[in-house]
């Protein structure tokens, strides 16, 4: 009966603490929550998971020489952690940035009108799409390496600025002769914005991921890289296999062929535009008012 008696006083106890929590005290709970749980996922399969549980392990430490007083180790990781928040701006700069990023890269662009490109309707965007994977399946043929990359919300003006400017129709046959090899604009990447070709030979940054498969080479590395500072999706075709893979979000989907490529690039795009053609009515019904 004493251990009924104890649980029951504990629920007695926490219900009534309960019953004083007001709405917004829920709301509060609810977004600190979904702020954690999303800090957590984009840590997940990171460096930073093992500095995470470096840190754990220092606090239980800290905790623990504190209940048993043990003086002078909580008095070291006490001045330790007096100095360990500006310690860990340095440390998780990276990821920081890549949550930063993340976070800005949530859906109030649509609203805006960033999305794809306004200019870029249903028809433009579909031939894109087909001129995309017809050069992607040709040069998948030919083993010829290739690095295209489709803007979305972020925009990608620091690596533009690398390359070529060329603000061209995407074509099949421009996207073919660009990677030709030993041409000077064969080695970077192409953006793409809207339907048009933006740049080309740009430089990407390299994902810093280190358990890549090493059959995986350096288009790839940059292609991941970019999708994970970016929304942007990026096909790569392999010089060695000749095989189509789109990056997207940090992740690589690879093995694709012409048709799968254009059914995976129209469902990304295709919801994007028909939000971007909503978002251009607005701004033209709210000019005529």
């Amino acid at each position: 009966m004493d251990g009924f008696g104890a649980l029951g006083s504990f629920f007695e106890y926490a219900f009534k603490y309960i019953r004083l929590l007001r709405v917004s005290d829920f709301v509060d709970i609810f977004i600190v929550a979904v702020i954690i749980y999303y800090i957590v996922m984009n840590l997940r399969g990171t460096r930073a998971v093992q500095l995470m549980r470096g840190i754990i392990v220092a606090i239980a430490v800290f905790m623990l020489s504190s209940i048993l007083h043990l003086n002078t180790l909580n008095y070291i990781l006490g001045a330790v952690f007096q100095i360990a928040m500006y310690a860990l701006i340095v440390i998780f700069q990276p990821e920081l940035r890549n949550l930063l990023e993340h976070m800005g890269r949530l859906k109030f662009g649509h609203f805006l009108g960033l999305a794809f490109d306004l200019s870029a309707g249903r028809e433009d965007m579909e031939n894109v799409i087909l001129n995309i994977a017809a050069a992607a399946a040709d040069m998948s043929e030919t083993r010829t390496g290739a690095l295209i990359v489709i803007e979305r919300d972020t925009r990608l003006g620091e690596f533009m600025n690398s390359g070529t400017t060329l603000d061209a129709d995407v074509t099949c046959e421009l996207l073919e002769n660009i990677f030709v090899p030993n041409t000077p604009l064969h080695d970077g990447a192409v953006i793409i914005r809207g339907n048009k070709i933006i740049t080309a030979g740009c430089v990407l940054p390299l994902t810093a991921n280190t358990n890549l498969s090493s059959e995986l080479g350096t288009r790839h590395r940059a292609a991941l890289g970019l999708s994970e500072t970016s929304d942007a999706i990026v096909v790569v075709v392999s010089e060695e296999t000749g095989k189509i893979s789109i990056a997207l979000n940090g992740s690589l989907t690879r093995n694709l062929n012409e048709t799968s490529l254009r059914k995976a690039l129209t469902k990304l795009l295709s919801t994007e535009t028909e939000k971007s053609g909503d978002t251009l009515r607005r701004i033209k019904f709210w000019k005529s008012k």
